[in-house]
């Protein structure tokens, strides 16, 4: 039997040409600018604590996703390279540090994401709201995207932060229903397609988005159903990437899809009725993120406008 971390022939497997990370022989202007301020901020980013792949192009592009809540995270997914372990208290000043780390770097579209806090009654919502007020308060110009954690069994969170009205509401189904034992246990796939499907109904003119990896072990049939709940869920915006194994604890890579196999997930993608698909092998749920919500808001500018 194949574990989370076991040896095996797809552990073994060789990246293909198409997966290519571009690196930079040293950071520039904009980099360490942008590493400056989130260190002065006491803030934590998901692009280190996840050894994201992308971080060298975002950073010195002036975008980084911030992780609030901390750096250490309640749960142990088998994809995932953020420590696990307790956290400490919630810092109290970190929706002011945010805002004003915002309003340094001049982002005109922030991603806001978290750990699992399951030890927090509010599952850390609360936070959330509090990062949105304040950069409404010092950057209302900034538009903001939140991705969240799955909230489970924290009664009323989700719809905390949906009244908060961030201009995108991400939560992550991660891979197929299938996987979820091995790959994100503590997590329940219908109750996250029913937290998406909340915040629609809370909020219709919200944005949606949700994403998953590929090369877990997952069928294209699988994921093809993924997407039919997705839409019955009224979701908007589907990433799909590939998921690159962070170290050799984590769950091995099953296959390395290709770029044809990318491609045709986003033609059905789009076929189905999402409003924006971002489905490449080093697309992740931030990459692009203030690029995509730009076209995809202009896309409903139309529509409205062609009614």
């Amino acid at each position: 039997m194949k574990t989370a971390g076991s040896d095996t022939t797809a552990s073994a497997l060789r990246k293909p040409p198409w997966i290519r990370i571009k690196l930079r022989s040293r950071p520039d202007v904009e980099t360490e600018r942008t590493r400056e301020i989130v260190r002065r901020k006491q803030l934590h980013t998901v692009c280190e604590e996840a050894a994201c792949p992308n971080l060298g192009e975002c950073w010195a592009k002036r975008h980084a996703t911030v992780m609030i809540l901390g750096d250490i995270c309640t749960r142990a997914c088998a994809f995932c390279n953020v420590k696990t372990g307790r956290p400490g208290a919630v810092d109290p000043d970190e929706p002011r540090h945010l805002a004003e780390a915002v309003a340094e770097l001049g982002l005109r579209h922030v991603v806001i994401t978290s750990v699992d806090r399951d030890d927090l009654d509010d599952g850390g919502a609360g936070q959330f709201v509090g990062c949105i007020e304040a950069i409404r308060a010092t950057s209302p110009e900034s538009t903001i995207e939140v991705l969240t954690p799955d909230f489970r069994n924290k009664e009323g969170a989700q719809r905390a932060v949906a009244h908060a009205r961030p201009d995108v509401f991400n939560h992550n189904l991660e891979t197929v229903p299938r996987l979820y034992r091995r790959i994100r246990p503590g997590a329940n796939y219908r109750h996250s397609i029913d937290l998406l499907a909340e915040v629609k109904r809370i909020d219709p003119g919200a944005f949606t988005k949700s994403g998953i990896m590929v090369g877990l072990g997952e069928e294209r049939d699988e994921v093809f159903a993924v997407m039919d709940d997705m839409r019955e869920a009224d979701i908007d915006f589907i990433t799909i990437g590939q998921y690159l194994r962070p170290t050799p604890k984590h769950a091995t890579v099953e296959r390395y899809w290709t770029p044809e196999e990318f491609e045709e997930l986003r033609r059905t993608a789009e076929e189905k009725g999402f409003s924006m698909v971002s489905c490449s092998p080093m697309t992740r749920s931030s990459y692009h993120a203030d690029r995509d919500f730009e076209t995809l808001r202009a896309r409903r500018e139309a529509e409205l406008a062609g009614c």
